[in-house]
């Protein structure tokens, strides 16, 4: 077959590169593959999707694919869209029914696999499925191979995409339709904000089933010809010594058998339970360590620490300010719905703490009043006693979603109709304020003086489903009361959460892990609690309930199942009397 791949913005961004400068490289093994020969393997594979399905049209099928984080599966994203078919990348980790239900869900036409994962995919082809995928095992690349020649057709791909799973807290989980166009205009807007560029060197140590390891980590780059350096799983310190490997004298790089790559990373975006884990183990590193970690992540090396996917504890941003000497985590908000929606912008004044920023390029935001259902207009934050009203962010634009597969009706009832006849709202289910922040918002860099502007932030209050505690008539942010907690030297981990009350309605309750340095004993009772909340809080914010715990079962992403945990630890309490 000819070397011939539709005409799509990431595959014209590509070949643009400098074919000799490095897409990937495998942290561990020191493996680089270049850009030259990218466009030629998403050819090799998307040529063997066409034999495996007997023909070589398989437009808007569905294929799903188990492959570590790599080369390859760089390589075996691009070529499915390269197919004009939708791709679906499901995780390792997934007990075979659940991937077995995505699988029957998406009436996925293959399932590929790399040798590492061919063991599981044989697994789930062994379940009950609907209909039978045809199985493909993809070779590994080696790089280093010849820099083929692609040509770029005039035909479009309208029908490829990319098809992610929610997390489904409360139902099975539902498929997010992602066109290739979405996913371009997620990329371009975060582009634009976070100023990607061919000299950024990211350190990728995410799940890649998610929207922020693809998007965010693999996507966008390989439009600004930035470098990919694949190290997972997450370990602190590995990810330490990679930081420091640039900034060791050579003979002190710990022994390792081959050679870590020496280039700096310029680019760092994780979870807040990574930069905690990271914070934890760095004061165990040798003194010649420490010093070298602090200088990789100084804002002269390290020029963006991201943070995301979960609200991030304040004593954590001013730990790794303090560490790194003053780089400060940027925050964003975005879902598998919707990309990245709002972001911090890049000066550092535009950082502001408990802040999600402003809406990113290309990006249209609102507050719908969780009371009246109208939309908060600019000036209309607070009601006439001066207190915030709190609103539903809805979103629309370029960068939304298509629909959720074959759910129409889930579809419909996620969209709100809009009066101005410029498209829907997505409801994102997450409620939040503005709040005016003197000094922000005044950045005069070409890249973010058109969307980073005014004084005006949203701040998060959290999920209107999880996060917004209704108890004796007050609302209570579970985020708001999760950080002023996180503050306290007692409390290692928290989770806010909506206890079942027959008297309040609901009662704001808390699970803890204890910080066993602070509180080496192990015991800390509700009253202690109060007193160390007291001023910090408004009594009624304070939580009513306390639980202390060993472990809090989180998700890959660092989220907690509220509902879940909420049944597990507090269900002696429902309607129960309050402490």
């Amino acid at each position: 077959m000819v070397s011939t791949l539709p005409r799509l913005p990431v595959f014209e961004a590509i070949a643009r590169h400098d074919p000799e400068s490095t897409v990937v490289i495998h942290s561990n093994s020191g493996r680089r593959f270049r850009y030259g020969e990218l466009l030629g393997d998403v050819c090799k594979v998307r040529n063997r999707l066409y034999e495996t399905a007997g023909r070589d049209e398989i437009d808007g099928e569905r294929v799903a694919f188990l492959v570590e984080n790599s080369y390859d599966y760089v390589v075996t994203l691009l070529a499915i869209l390269a197919a004009k078919s939708i791709a679906v990348p499901l995780s390792p980790a997934f007990p075979a029914p659940e991937l077995q239900y995505i699988l029957n869900h998406s009436e996925a036409l293959m399932l590929l696999s790399s040798g590492k994962f061919a063991s599981k995919a044989q697994e789930v082809l062994k379940t009950e499925l609907d209909v039978q995928p045809a199985h493909l095992q993809l070779s590994k690349f080696q790089g280093g191979g010849a820099h083929e020649k692609v040509s770029l057709d005039k035909t479009g791909a309208a029908s490829a995409g990319m098809m992610l799973y929610t997390s489904g807290t409360t139902n099975r989980p539902k498929g997010v339709l992602l066109p290739q166009s979405v996913m371009t205009a997620q990329a371009r807007s975060l582009l634009q904000a976070w100023e990607y560029a061919p000299s950024d060197h990211l350190l990728h140590v995410l799940p890649l089933h998610h929207i922020h390891g693809t998007i965010n980590a693999i996507f966008t780059p390989l439009f600004s010809g930035s470098t990919i350096e694949f190290l997972f799983p997450f370990n602190a310190d590995a990810v330490w010594r990679r930081f420091a490997a640039p900034f060791l004298p050579r003979d002190q790089e710990h022994g390792r058998p081959e050679s870590p790559p020496q280039e700096k990373i310029t680019f760092f975006t994780a979870v807040p339970t990574i930069y905690s884990r990271l914070l934890t183990t760095h004061k165990a590193l040798p003194p010649g360590m420490q010093r070298a970690t602090r200088t990789a992540i100084s804002p002269a090396n390290l020029r963006l620490a991201i943070s995301g996917s979960a609200a991030l504890p304040t004593p954590i941003k001013r730990a790794w300010a303090d560490l790194s000497g003053g780089n400060v985590l940027l925050e964003r908000f975005g879902m598998t719905e919707v990309g990245m929606a709002l972001s911090c912008g890049l000066a550092t004044a535009d950082r502001v703490d408990g802040s999600v920023g402003w809406p990113l390029p290309g990006v249209e935001a609102r507050l719908v009043d969780v009371d009246t259902h109208t939309v908060l207009e600019r000036g209309q934050e607070r009601d006439a006693d001066g207190r915030e009203r709190v609103g539903e962010i809805q979103l629309r634009g370029p960068t939304i979603f298509e629909a959720y597969w074959r759910n129409p009706e889930a579809t419909a009832r996620e969209f709100a109709d809009s009066k101005d006849g410029r498209g829907q709202w997505f409801k994102t289910g997450d409620v939040a304020v503005r709040r005016t922040v003197d000094g922000a918002g005044a950045s005069t860099a070409p890249s973010q003086r058109d969307w980073a502007r005014g004084a005006d932030l949203y701040f998060i209050l959290g999920r209107r489903s999880a996060d917004i505690i209704k108890s004796g008539g007050e609302k209570v942010s579970a985020l708001e009361v999760e950080r002023e907690m996180l503050a306290l030297p007692q409390v290692a981990e928290v989770a806010v959460l909506a206890v079942p009350s027959g008297k309040w309605g609901q009662k704001v309750g808390a699970v803890v892990i204890l910080d066993k340095e602070n509180v080496p004993e192990g015991k800390w009772s509700p009253l202690e609690m109060r007193r160390a909340l007291k001023g910090q809080l408004a009594s009624y914010k304070i939580p009513q309930v306390l639980r202390l715990v060993d472990h809090i079962p989180r998700n890959a992403m660092g989220k907690i199942n509220k509902k879940m945990l909420v049944r597990e630890i507090f269900q002696d309490e429902f309607s129960g009397d309050e402490l």
